[in-house]
């Protein structure tokens, strides 16, 4: 167990989210989540009536089909299970994201379409988990892409939109320019103890 022991206590509530990437046979791709809530114990809903233990308070379903460059070409969104009768309608401004791109500023672009009213919480909080994801389906595409580039000879110190160079540097402990990983995959763009020796002897 990675964490600490835990202190003596039992289990309230379980939230579960699974999030898959797919290849589609037309050439784009499939960004698909499920998420869930579940209580341990059975209450009284308003709406719903009598809820049991471990049936869903909430079940919602995103689908976001994107093409390479991370536009997106299609969103359906379904709710199956939430703690009121009308949470279903909150589903279908989600398709309304379409022609969005997953890029810097993704997030305040589709808030402005699904935020408040126009949607649901629980499906709009999916969006972040979905957008990160929608970058690791298509990582291999884009490494092949990187790898031609460099086989073809790139220019040493450019940072290019397609190496990944420029979505990730310094976006989080690994891809700190002063890391090891961004001393081994873009070395010109290394700026770590060694990168500044080395210009200080070369300086010299």
């Amino acid at each position: 167990m990675p964490l600490s022991h835990a202190v003596a206590r039992h289990k309230l509530h379980r939230r579960a989210i699974a999030i898959d990437g797919y290849e589609r046979e037309d050439g784009l791709f499939d960004i698909e989540a499920h998420i869930t809530d579940v209580k341990t114990y059975g209450f009284e809903s308003a709406d719903r009536g009598a809820i049991a233990p471990d049936e869903p308070l909430h079940e919602m379903w995103v689908r976001l089909t994107i093409d390479d460059t991370m536009r997106i070409t299609a969103c359906e969104a379904v709710t199956d299970h939430g703690p009121f009768h009308v949470c279903p309608g909150g589903a279908a401004s989600f398709a309304g994201l379409v022609g969005l791109t997953i890029k810097a500023g993704f997030l305040k672009e589709a808030n402005a379409r699904v935020g408040g009213t126009a949607g649901c919480t629980h499906l709009r909080e999916l969006l972040q988990q979905i957008a990160t994801t929608a970058f690791q389906t298509l990582w291999p595409i884009r490494s092949r892409r990187e790898a031609a580039a460099a086989a073809k000879g790139g220019q040493p110190g450019v940072v290019s939109a397609s190496d990944g160079s420029a979505r990730l540097l310094n976006t989080c402990y690994a891809y700190s320019s002063a890391s090891p990983v961004v001393r081994r995959r873009w070395p010109h763009l290394y700026t770590g103890p060694e990168s500044i020796a080395a210009e200080t002897v070369s300086a010299e």
